[in-house]
């Protein structure tokens, strides 16, 4: 991954390239820091760049003059942060329906307070049956190399923290066509005696057996080794077919 050049004037701009060295199709998600001519972080941005194949280098540009005032002529741009997930198992906010009939999605980011932290799993049928749920999504939290991280315990997310959304009992649903569902990750980062566990990644399934999908809620578990899960719940803010249905991830709906 590197910056191939920047460009200056009305329509300022950025280019850069990932190249993926690994041995299956990947899936890029690079967040960039906009700097100042003085060196002041402005603005980040994320971009995405799917499906790169093995031994592939693939090339973007990206408009500056969209994301900053006219006043930022002088303005920089570094990588942040660099994600990748294998490209079938790549989260779908649109686009065309996946093989198994749900789109699955993380919230690009979560409430934190006070060393608490909330993010929602997003589940939408976008098949032509209806999609049954009842119970838990089942997780695996990975490392930066995709590797299951080891003294994780998965917990029921009233056990980590009260009224955050994780909190209640399965209930059994049908979701029709359009129809959504979420589930609230709950954790902290508190740290104590050993070492402190920050996972990038986590693998997904929406129920037992069902296909696996990678997100990104960058876990920073601390020391407590614990990570909180809710249970399914229906998402009825928004009807289905209304549009934006299968953009980006919204907030995290009201429990």
């Amino acid at each position: 991954m590197r910056i191939t050049g920047v460009g200056r004037g009305p329509h300022s701009c950025f280019g850069f390239e990932v190249t993926n060295e690994e041995k299956e199709a990947l899936s890029y998600t690079v967040t960039f820091t906009l700097l100042s001519g003085a060196g002041a972080a402005l603005k980040t941005t994320k971009q995405t760049v799917p499906a790169v194949k093995p031994g592939e280098t693939t090339q973007r540009i990206v408009d500056m003059s969209e994301l900053l005032p006219s006043t930022q002529d002088g303005a920089r741009v570094r990588i942040t942060t660099v994600r990748s997930v294998p490209a079938g198992e790549a989260p779908s906010t649109g686009g065309p329906c996946p093989s198994s009939g749900v789109r699955v999605y993380a919230d690009e980011d979560g409430d934190a307070a006070m060393g608490l932290r909330v993010l929602a799993l997003h589940l939408e049928n976008c098949g032509t049956q209806p999609y049954r749920l009842n119970g838990y999504p089942q997780l695996q939290v990975l490392d930066e190399k995709h590797h299951v991280v080891s003294g994780v315990e998965t917990v029921r997310g009233s056990d980590v923290a009260q009224s955050t959304g994780a909190d209640g009992v399965p209930r059994p649903m049908a979701l029709k066509q359009g129809e959504r569902a979420y589930a609230v990750l709950v954790w902290r980062n508190t740290t104590g005696g050993g070492a402190a566990v920050n996972a990038p990644y986590a693998r997904v399934r929406a129920q037992s057996g069902a296909a696996p999908v990678m997100v990104t809620p960058e876990l920073d578990l601390g020391t407590t080794g614990k990570l909180g899960v809710g249970p399914w719940k229906k998402d009825d803010t928004r009807a289905p077919g209304a549009e934006g249905t299968s953009g980006a991830a919204g907030g995290r709906p009201a429990p």
